[in-house]
């Protein structure tokens, strides 16, 4: 038997049942408030009618004051606030009134004069409503702050997936020309086998490309899964002169990434070591934990650079293609300050070093 744990709702979530749940918690508690102490000071039980009297009143009036302030809050300050300041003074003036001619019909023999009464009770009257007006309008401007924050994440959410879409679709997209020319080739020299092989992969690649939200998190392994079936498509071309290894750490197979973050890096590899290399050249991928975090690293055997050095973070320098500046923006935008990119060439190839959290945790399409 299954439990179902019911989430408590925000107190603001339903906005016209949250005001009438404070208006009657309010004035139920003024009532009890001045009953209280009217029965303290030793009044009679029957003193508690003008009370009453006078909470039902101002309960009464409240609504028709919330009525005019949620027409006031559209108009523009000024107006807003000398229109309510004008309407709490009346609606005070209304409930003095009335307090004021219930308590001398009650009280026919009482000395108290009619004015000293009317300005004792409009003293009452002005403070409690003066009172229920700034928490009203408080409130409102709390509720309207936390609509503009909402508003302003879901925004920035919005304009977070929309980057990290546009730099998923970025993705340099000439194998895939170079795919078709070689199948268009193939057709020509009548090896439709080979072709038919070819054309399958790639259309397994651009499923996976396509169906995959440019925004969603993969594993590692379906990363690596996705990279073989690329590889296939290019080892097609490239036959013996490319050579893929694979060294994934299963500590950190399950853990999330942006997917297709490593295709670039295999890609350079391919055009940057392979291609100008007759022999071809080996592209490694390892994966392996590093205290809290998971490092990657792509490197390849080609001739790498002119001369070697290292540039960390700095992975948009001439001769490494749009592919790593892509990768560094999607890594800022997945992981923020809590990743490092990397890259190292030397006279004997090419490698970049990424460094992510280990996150083990379900999918999401924005990451913090």
């Amino acid at each position: 038997m299954s439990v179902h744990r019911i989430q408590p709702q925000p107190f603001f979530a339903d906005k016209n049942r949250a005001f009438w749940n404070l208006q009657s918690v309010g004035w139920a508690g003024a009532f009890l408030l001045r009953g209280s102490s009217t029965i303290a000071n030793g009044q009679p039980l029957s003193s508690l009618i003008p009370v009453m009297i006078s909470t039902v009143t101002g309960y009464s009036v409240t609504l028709l004051i919330a009525v005019i302030f949620r027409f006031l809050q559209r108009q523009r300050p000024i107006v807003t606030w000398g229109a309510s300041i004008v309407t709490v003074v009346t609606a005070a003036g209304l409930v003095a009134f009335i307090d004021a001619w219930v308590f001398s019909t009650q009280n026919r023999g009482s000395d108290t004069a009619g004015l000293q009464l009317f300005l004792g009770a409009f003293y009452l009257s002005i403070t409690l409503l003066g009172a229920w007006s700034a928490l009203y309008y408080a409130i409102n401007f709390y509720l309207t702050v936390e609509e503009q924050a909402d508003q302003l994440l879901r925004l920035e959410n919005q304009a977070s997936s929309a980057q990290l879409a546009m730099l998923r679709y970025q993705l340099n997209p000439h194998f895939l020309f170079n795919t078709l020319n070689s199948i268009s080739t193939l057709v020509l020299l009548k090896q439709t086998d080979r072709a038919n092989a070819m054309l399958s992969r790639l259309s397994s690649f651009l499923r996976y490309t396509l169906i995959n939200e440019p925004t969603a998190q993969v594993t590692i392994e379906q990363e690596v899964e996705t990279l073989k079936l690329y590889l296939e498509i290019e080892k097609m071309r490239f036959e013996d002169r490319l050579r893929p290894v694979f060294n994934i750490d299963p500590a950190v197979a399950q853990s999330r990434l942006p997917s297709l973050l490593l295709q670039p890096l295999v890609e350079n590899a391919i055009k940057y070591a392979v291609t100008p290399k007759e022999e071809g050249a080996e592209i490694s991928i390892t994966a392996q934990p590093a205290g809290e975090n998971v490092r990657i690293v792509v490197s390849d055997t080609g001739p790498g650079l002119n001369e070697g050095f290292t540039r960390p973070n700095n992975p948009s320098s001439e001769g490494t293609g749009v592919g790593l500046a892509n990768i560094r923006d999607r890594l800022i935008q997945a992981f923020g300050e809590r990743q490092s990119f990397e890259t190292r060439s030397t006279p004997g190839g090419f490698s970049v070093q990424i460094e992510m959290p280990l996150n083990l945790d379900e999918p999401s399409k924005v990451a913090a």
